[in-house]
């Protein structure tokens, strides 16, 4: 969304337009209007050039990753998976240990991508040793090789069921 665009939306809700009546005239979908609006002030607040300063705050990279932010969090993470416990369980604890407090809680596969990915994670690499995998790196189960015949002759019969003459090479390309 665009500065302009933006504006426009500050326009809109200063004249008490609907949410659809500005999404149309920017040729937007009103979801998309309503979801700017609310992170950004909501009706009463919104402001074109604020809101345009906050999005490009937002969309800055890289982004410090929640482990290295929160330390009691990277610190209970550590203790887990040095007692064996698993990336989900672990996510599981701490949805259930701290339900109202967001800052802590992680999805599993958050703390899979600290541990397989080096230079982003802050967990330490010793603690890859804890997981009951032992990979080295980690697979989509979507996107693996696993059951394909990458490499290999499909329907290949063993050279210990091929016919008996064969062996006698008496036909040329035997």
């Amino acid at each position: 969304m665009t500065l302009l665009e933006r504006e426009e939306i500050s326009r809109g809700l200063s004249a008490n337009l609907s949410i659809r009546n500005i999404a149309k005239t920017l040729n937007r979908f009103p979801s998309t209007i309503s979801r700017e609006i609310s992170r950004n002030g909501g009706r009463a607040k919104y402001r074109a050039i604020l809101a345009d300063k906050q999005t490009w705050i937002r969309a800055k990279r890289p982004k410090k990753c929640k482990l290295q932010i929160n330390i009691p969090l990277n610190d209970i993470i550590a203790d887990k998976l040095s007692n064996k416990w698993s990336p989900e369980q672990i996510s599981g604890y701490l949805k259930r240990t701290y339900p109202t407090d967001t800052t802590m809680h992680l999805s599993h596969e958050s703390i899979y991508k600290t541990l397989y990915i080096q230079s982003r994670g802050h967990l330490k690499e010793e603690l890859m040793k804890h997981l009951r995998t032992q990979r080295v790196m980690r697979q989509s189960k979507q996107f693996n090789t696993k059951g394909n015949a990458r490499g290999g002759i499909i329907d290949a019969v063993s050279i210990h069921d091929r016919p008996k003459d064969i062996d006698n090479r008496t036909v040329p390309g035997h």
